[in-house]
């Protein structure tokens, strides 16, 4: 029990548990020694190895990702630009196709201005022929009957003015006439 209070007066002198005025039994001291502690269990657990692992795991991932990203933005980009291309293949397709379209179309025309021209030129000149072959009727119509009408009036005045002696000496003079005339 001396030893006891020998402690207790001891203690008595020594009331104040510092060391060179700094208190060690105070809550800094012992978060600041429970840290050193975590601190050495993390080093020697290797976990900063580990976070790095984990972190560099992260890194890859999100480099791969924008690999990938990149990767996918050039295919679009290929792919945009193949459209482009067949887009504006497309459109002087389709100004070819109207460019032969209006060229088929004015050749259609001309040739329908000519084709009608044409039709036109032969219907007039089968308008003329009709008409100079009518004239040609008429003509021929008219002089039939003023042949006939001819041969008619010198009949009837011939059978007025002609008896059968004059027709006698008629066909005797021709009849002469025709003897000199064969030899």
């Amino acid at each position: 029990m001396l030893d006891i209070a020998i402690l207790a007066a001891a203690a008595g002198e020594h009331a104040d548990p510092s060391v060179g005025g700094v208190h060690l039994l105070n809550a800094t001291f012992f978060v600041s020694a429970a840290m050193l502690v975590l601190i050495g269990i993390i080093l020697w657990k290797k976990v900063p190895a580990m976070v790095a692992a984990s972190l560099d795991a992260k890194i890859a991932g999100i480099k791969a990702e924008l690999d990938e990203a990149q990767a996918l933005r050039a295919e679009a980009e290929k792919l945009r630009a193949e459209y482009e291309a067949k887009l504006a293949a497309a459109s002087k397709e389709a100004a070819d196709m109207n460019a032969r379209a209006e060229a088929e179309a004015e050749a259609v025309l001309a040739k329908a201005r000519t084709d009608a021209e044409n039709l036109i030129a032969r219907r007039q000149k089968m308008a003329t022929d009709k008409i100079a072959a009518a004239e040609r009727a008429a003509v021929a119509e008219i002089r039939e009957k003023v042949a006939r009408a001819a041969t008619g009036a010198a009949a009837k005045l011939i059978a007025e003015n002609h008896g059968a002696e004059a027709d006698q000496a008629l066909v005797d003079r021709t009849v002469a006439e025709l003897g000199t005339r064969l030899n």
